[in-house]
C-alpha cells in the first residue's frame, strides 16, 4: 500500500495530510485568507521537502475544494462523505458526528438511519463566527477560550450570523457585561445554532464524535456542547486528529479511487491553472482615473469645521461623548463650536476604560485654562457613560446627529448615517425631524459588514477600502445580507475576481442595501435635495462615491463624518448654558474604578438578567432591567399599559381552574391562545374539566422544548409552543387540547378571516415532532369557531370519541357561554383603551399603539418593550383595543387575515389622532408580515405620521429598541413644537 494524500480546502483553512498505511507521515493546518491556490501549493511544497516526490494517490475535499479539483483535474469527495470515511477508517463506534469548520457546520447521524446535515449559505455558528466575536471583544480566539472557562452566567446571543450577534453583544459590552460571560455565551450560541439549525428536532444522543478545528482548539466550546447535550466522558469523543478528519477521509478515499501522481505534478497543475475571471456580472468602475478621484476629494474637503489647538485655548469648552455600537468618539468644542480635541477609536471591548483614559487626557490638557461647562453623552452606551463619569445629560443619538448635520447644512432635508451596526435615516421638514428610518436587527450593509470581509481577506478596513477605488471590474454582489453575501464573494473568488473587484462591489452593495432595504426608496431621487451623509463608514471614499452615483447627485460629507454624534452632543452641551459641569475631576478620574457583576432580578416573573456596574465613590448603574424596580427607587407613576392589562387578565384567568368531574385538560398559553383563552377556558370549565394553563413564556420554558424544533426560521412564538407542551407534560396533565383553526372569528373587516398558516396548523407540527405527546391524549381537531353552529356540531362529534357521556345539549350551552365571554373580553379591552386615552389626554401625555398580534403580549416574545415605553411615561395601547374605532380599510393587497385587518384599522385610527403614533412589532420568520409592514407604513405616512417597526425574536436587545423609541418620542415632540409655533 503506497502513500495517499488528502487535501481539505475549507472556507478559511487548508488542511493537508499524507499517510502511509495507517500512519500519518505529515500534516499541516493553515489559514488561506482567500488565497486558496497559493496556500495549497505552499503546503504541498512544504510536504515535498519532508516526504520527497514519491508516487501517491491524491484527492481533494472541502467547501472551497470543488473548484480547485475541477480546475486541476483531481478527484473530489464531498466533505460529509469524507468525514464518514475517517470515522469508519478508525473504527469508531459512534451514533452521531458533529463537525465545525471555518464557515461550515455538519451533523452526521449514524444510527437510526444514516443522515447527513450541513449548513447552507449561512456561516452562523462556525469558526468564522467565533473569529468575528473574538475580534469584537478585542481578544484572540485562544484568549476567548480562556475567558469562557471563568464565566458565571450565560446571555442569550444570536448565532445566525456575525452581524446579528454583534447587535446582541455590543449593547451588553456597553452596559458593562463581563467578557468572561460573553465568551461563554458566544460558545453557547454556537451550540444552540448546531442543535436548532442542523439537528432540527432530531435528538443528538448516544456516543457523539466532535471534529473540526474549533472543537479541537477551544476547550470552552467543548464544555458547552457536553453540558448542553448532557454527555459524559464516555459519550463525548474528541479525537486528537479531529481538525484533520476530512483530509484523512479524503486520503483514504484517494487510496481506493484516485490515479497515481506525485506532489510535483499536483503543484504544477495548481500553478498552471488559469487565473482569469469567468464572471460576466461587472459594474462600472467607481473612478475611471486618478484625476476623477482628486476632483472628488477636493470637493469633499470643503465641509469643514474650524479646529484650534487646545494647548493654547482659554475659556469655556463643551464635551460630547458618543459611545456607539462599535466605536467611541469624543469631541471638545469651544465657545464658537470650533473643535479643540477629538478622538475616534474602536471600543476594544471595554468602552468604560476607553472613555476614562480619554477624559483623563482631556482634563489634563485643559488644566486651569479651560473650563468644561457641559458634558453630554449619546449612543448605545449613553446611560452607562453618563452614570459612570457624572456627565450632565444624555440625548438620543438621532437628535445628536441631526444637530450636527444642521450645523454643516442649515437647509438639510435628508440625513443618512451609516455606523458600525446601524443605519439611521432622517427626513427633515420645517427644521425638524419628520421621519426616522433605522435598520432592523440585522446590521448588514453597515460598517461592520465591510470590516468583516476585510478581515477575512487579511486586510485592515482602510486597506480594503482603498483597493476598491480603482477596480476595473467591480463585482455585482447585489444588496444581500452578510451570510448570503459570503457565498457570492466565494463564487466571485472562484471565478477569478480580484480583491479590488470584491472591495468595490461590497461598497456598492452597502449603498444599495441602505437605499433600497432600509430607506425602501423606489428611486434614489426620493431622498431629498440637501443630503448630508455621516458615520464612520462614509470615511470610505468607495462607499461615498457609490452613494453619489446611486443618488445621481452630490452630497455633503463633513470632514468629521465619523464624529458627528459626538459633535452634536457637544453642541447640545453648549446649549445647556451651565456654569460648570458635574464631570469627574482629574483626581477622581485617576482614582476611578469600575466593576461589572451579573445578577438576576427576582422582583417579578420576568427574572431579568441584570448587569450591576459599580463605580468608585459608591455609584451604581444597573442595566438589563425592563422596569424601575431593581433600581431601588420608587418608579415614576406608571402610564396606562394595555399589554399589562391583557396579560394580568389572562394570568388571573389561568389560575381559576377548579377540579371537575371530567378530569384535567391542558391549554398552552401561546400563539392564538392569547386571543382565545377566555373562550376555551370557559368552554371546558362549563363541560366539567379542570383547565390547566401553562404560564407566560420564559427563556427557561423555551429551553425545555428547544430540541424538538424542526425549523430555525419559524417565528419565535411558534418555537415557544414546544416549551409550553413540555411544561404541560411535566405537570402530568392527561389531556392536552390545541385545535387547528384555519379561520379566526369573523369580524367582517376584510376579504376573509384566516389565521396565518403557522397559527392555524402548528398543532399538526407539534404532533409530528414532539414524541412525548404520544404519552398523553393530545387533541388537535380542525374546528370552525367563526360559525357557532358548525362549531357545536364539530366539537361535539370530536369530543364524543373521548368523553362517552357528553351530550350535545351541554356542548351547546358551554359554547354559548364561551362566545359570550369571548365577546365580553373584547368589550372590556375597548373600554379599557377608552379609559386610558381619556386619562392620558387629561394630563397632556403621549400615546403609542404597540401593534402586532395577540401573542405579542407574551412577555418573553415582546421582551418587555411595552414596559420600556410605559416607563418613559407614554401610554401603551394594543391594536385589538382600538381597531373598531376606524372603519374597515381597503388596502392594495388581499386583506384576508383577521390580525392584519385589525392592524390596518388601528393604523387608520392613529393616523387621525395628533397625540398618537404606532409602533409595529414583527416577529422574525413571519412571512406574511412582509405584507403588513408595507401597508401599515403607507396608511401612516400618507397621513403624515411616523412609522416605526421593531423586529423581535428570541434575543433581547432593549438597548437598540430604547434608542428607536426615544427617537420616535423626540420626533413627536419636535412636531408638537412645530404645530404650536405655527398656531402662534
Amino acid at each position: 500500500m503506497g502513500l495517499k494524500l488528502g487535501i481539505d480546502i475549507g472556507s478559511t483553512t487548508v488542511k493537508v495530510v499524507i499517510m502511509d498505511g495507517d500512519a500519518i507521515l505529515w500534516r499541516r493546518y493553515e489559514r488561506h485568507f482567500s488565497q486558496v491556490r497559493q496556500k495549497t501549493a505552499e503546503l504541498l511544497e512544504a510536504a515535498r521537502q519532508v516526504v520527497g516526490d514519491q508516487p501517491l494517490h491524491a484527492a481533494v475535499s472541502g467547501s472551497a475544494g470543488f473548484g480547485v479539483a475541477k480546475l486541476i483535474g483531481m478527484q473530489f469527495i464531498q466533505e460529509v462523505f469524507a468525514t464518514g470515511q475517517a470515522i469508519r477508517y478508525f473504527g469508531i463506534d459512534a451514533d452521531a458526528v458533529i463537525e465545525l469548520g471555518g464557515e461550515d457546520a455538519k451533523i452526521l447521524f449514524l444510527t437510526g438511519g444514516v443522515e447527513e446535515r450541513m449548513n447552507g449559505s449561512c456561516a452562523g455558528g462556525t469558526g468564522a463566527f467565533i473569529d468575528q466575536m473574538a475580534t469584537l471583544l478585542n481578544v484572540t480566539t485562544d484568549e476567548l477560550d480562556e475567558l469562557s472557562l471563568q464565566h458565571t452566567r450565560i446571555y442569550p446571543i444570536a448565532s445566525r450570523c456575525g452581524v446579528f450577534a454583534k447587535t446582541d453583544i455590543q449593547p451588553l459590552l456597553n452596559q458593562g457585561a463581563r467578557k468572561e460571560d460573553l465568551a461563554a455565551s458566544i460558545f453557547q450560541a454556537v451550540v444552540n445554532q448546531t442543535i436548532t439549525g442542523l439537528a432540527q428536532g432530531r435528538p443528538i444522543e448516544g456516543k457523539v464524535v466532535f471534529l473540526g478545528g474549533p472543537l479541537y482548539f477551544l476547550k470552552g466550546l467543548r464544555e458547552r456542547f457536553q453540558e448542553t447535550l448532557k454527555l459524559d466522558a464516555d459519550h463525548a469523543f474528541f479525537p486528537e486528529w479531529s481538525q484533520y478528519a476530512v483530509a484523512i477521509g479524503t486520503a483514504v478515499y484517494a487510496d481506493e479511487n484516485a490515479p497515481e501522481t506525485t506532489l510535483s505534478q499536483v503543484m504544477e497543475r495548481i500553478k498552471s491553472a488559469s487565473e482569469e475571471s469567468h464572471s460576466g456580472r461587472y459594474l462600472e468602475p467607481l473612478f475611471q482615473n486618478r484625476g476623477e478621484y482628486e476632483e472628488f476629494s477636493r470637493r469633499h474637503s470643503s465641509a469643514t469645521v474650524e479646529e484650534r489647538d487646545l494647548s493654547s485655548y482659554e475659556g469655556s469648552a463643551y464635551l460630547g461623548i458618543d459611545c456607539g455600537s462599535t466605536t467611541t468618539k469624543l469631541v471638545l468644542i469651544g465657545q464658537e463650536a470650533e473643535i479643540l480635541y477629538q478622538y475616534y477609536s474602536s471600543n476594544q471591548g471595554n468602552p468604560v476604560e476607553l472613555v476614562r483614559r480619554q477624559l483623563t487626557e482631556v482634563r489634563r490638557l485643559c488644566g486651569d485654562r479651560v473650563a468644561i461647562r457641559g458634558v453630554v453623552t449619546t449612543g448605545y452606551g449613553e446611560e452607562l457613560i453618563q452614570n459612570a463619569f457624572h456627565a450632565d445629560a444624555g440625548i438620543v443619538e438621532t437628535v445628536a446627529h441631526f444637530r450636527a448635520a444642521r450645523f454643516f447644512d442649515p437647509q438639510v432635508d435628508f440625513i443618512l448615517d451609516i455606523g458600525g451596526q446601524d443605519i439611521k435615516c432622517f427626513k427633515v421638514r420645517s427644521n425638524a425631524i419628520d421621519s426616522i428610518m433605522l435598520n432592523e436587527a440585522c446590521s448588514s450593509g453597515c460598517g461592520s459588514f465591510i470590516e468583516t470581509f476585510a478581515k477575512s481577506m487579511g486586510y485592515s478596513t482602510e486597506e480594503f477600502a482603498q483597493k476598491g477605488l480603482f477596480a476595473k471590474y467591480p463585482v455585482d454582489l447585489g444588496s444581500r445580507c452578510t451570510v448570503f453575501m459570503n457565498s457570492s464573494v466565494k463564487q466571485a473568488q472562484k471565478d477569478g475576481a480580484t480583491v479590488e473587484d470584491i472591495s468595490a462591489g461590497l461598497s456598492i452593495s452597502v449603498v444599495k442595501n441602505a437605499v433600497y432595504k432600509v430607506i425602501r426608496a423606489t428611486s434614489a431621487s426620493e431622498l431629498g435635495h440637501n443630503v448630508v451623509v455621516q458615520g464612520g463608514t462614509f470615511y470610505n471614499d468607495a462607499v461615498l462615491r457609490a452613494f453619489e452615483r446611486e443618488l445621481g447627485a452630490n452630497v455633503t460629507r463633513p470632514v468629521i463624518a465619523g464624529l458627528m454624534g459626538a459633535y452634536g452632543a457637544a453642541l447640545s452641551a453648549r446649549e445647556m448654558n451651565l456654569s460648570q459641569s458635574s464631570l469627574l475631576s482629574l483626581q477622581e478620574l485617576e482614582d476611578f474604578t469600575h466593576t461589572a457583576k451579573p445578577a438576576v432580578c427576582g422582583l417579578c416573573p420576568n427574572r431579568c438578567n441584570l448587569t450591576v456596574n459599580s463605580f468608585a465613590g459608591g455609584g451604581k448603574y444597573i442595566s438589563g432591567n425592563r422596569c424601575e424596580r431593581p433600581l431601588g427607587s420608587r418608579p415614576k407613576e406608571s402610564a396606562p399599559n394595555l399589554y399589562q392589562f391583557k396579560l394580568k387578565r389572562l394570568v388571573d384567568l389561568s389560575a381559576q381552574g377548579k377540579p371537575g368531574p371530567r378530569g384535567k385538560i391542558g391549554l398552552a398559553l401561546g400563539m392564538n391562545m392569547y386571543e382565545n383563552l377566555p373562550f376555551w377556558h370557559t368552554f371546558f370549565t362549563q363541560l366539567g374539566f379542570e383547565v390547566v394553563v401553562s404560564p407566560p413564556s420564559t427563556v427557561e420554558l423555551f429551553a425545555k422544548g428547544r430540541y424538538t424544533i424542526p425549523s430555525d426560521t419559524v417565528c419565535y412564538p411558534a418555537k415557544l409552543m414546544h416549551g409550553h407542551m413540555e411544561y404541560l407534560l411535566e405537570q402530568g396533565v392527561p389531556t392536552i387540547f390545541y385545535p387547528s383553526l384555519t379561520y379566526n372569528f369573523d369580524e367582517k373587516r376584510g376579504d376573509n378571516h384566516y389565521n396565518c398558516p403557522v397559527v392555524a396548523y402548528y398543532p399538526e407540527l407539534l404532533h409530528a415532532n414532539l414524541q412525548k405527546l404520544s404519552q398523553v391524549r393530545y387533541l388537535y381537531p380542525y374546528l370552525s369557531t367563526d360559525d357557532p353552529k358548525s362549531f357545536v356540531r364539530e366539537i361535539y362529534t370530536y369530543l364524543r370519541q373521548y368523553v362517552a357521556d357528553l351530550t350535545k345539549r351541554e356542548v351547546k350551552q358551554a359554547a354559548e357561554q364561551a362566545y359570550q365571554v369571548y365577546y365580553r373580553w373584547h368589550d372590556d379591552l375597548r373600554l379599557e383603551a377608552e379609559k386610558a386615552i381619556a386619562e392620558t389626554r387629561a394630563r397632556g401625555g403621549k400615546i403609542i399603539v404597540l401593534a402586532g398580534r395577540p401573542y405579542h403580549v407574551d412577555p418573553e416574545v415582546n421582551h418587555g418593550i411595552d414596559r420600556l415605553i410605559s416607563g418613559l411615561g407614554v401610554t401603551v395601547l394594543t391594536e385589538d383595543s382600538i381597531f373598531e374605532l376606524a372603519a374597515p380599510q381597503r388596502v392594495r393587497v388581499l386583506n384576508q387575515w383577521t390580525y392584519h385587518a385589525r392592524m390596518y384599522s388601528a393604523a387608520q385610527y392613529v393616523a387621525t389622532q395628533p397625540d398618537m403614533e404606532l409602533v409595529q412589532l414583527v416577529s422574525f420568520g413571519c412571512g406574511i408580515d412582509a405584507i403588513t409592514t408595507d401597508e401599515v407604513r403607507d396608511i401612516l405616512e400618507s397621513a403624515g405620521k411616523l412609522y416605526t417597526e421593531l423586529k423581535i425574536d428570541e434575543i433581547n436587545n432593549l438597548g437598540a429598541v430604547k434608542i428607536r423609541i426615544r427617537s420616535l418620542l423626540e420626533a413627536m415632540e419636535e412636531r408638537r413644537r412645530a404645530r404650536e409655533k405655527g398656531e402662534n
